[in-house]
């Protein structure tokens, strides 16, 4: 999320002016007092397609927690079997393909922009 247009957004959200800390509680009573500020939120569709198009998974996003964001999300592949690719000297080397998302794959979104986390 480098174009800050992307996140233009979240200045009109219902947690705007609230601590980050609510959105990222320890247990399932926090969970649910974040989702209650999230409850008629203008935004709550763009928050939730922020978390699931940058696989942020920790806290509340768009009125979701973190395990429904993976249920809406699916199963993502832990590792993808290696597939052999002959090197110059002819000899198999192991290749191993990522997914988007996955670790080694590339930068991904951590965090709110609003609290200074992007």
């Amino acid at each position: 999320m480098e174009n800050p247009a992307e996140t233009k957004w979240m200045a009109d959200g219902n947690c705007a002016n609230k601590a980050p800390s609510v959105f990222f509680p320890s247990d399932g009573v926090g969970v649910e007092k974040a989702k209650l500020v999230c409850e008629g939120c203008p935004v709550t569709d763009q928050c939730l397609e922020c978390a699931i198009a940058h696989r942020i998974d920790h806290g509340v996003w768009g009125g979701t927690s973190e395990r429904q964001r993976r249920r809406i999300i699916g199963p993502v592949p832990r590792s993808v079997p290696p597939t052999a690719a002959a090197s110059s000297s002819g000899q198999l080397t192991p290749q191993v393909n990522r997914a988007p998302g996955q670790p080694g794959s590339g930068p991904i979104g951590s965090g709110l922009l609003g609290f200074g986390l992007f």
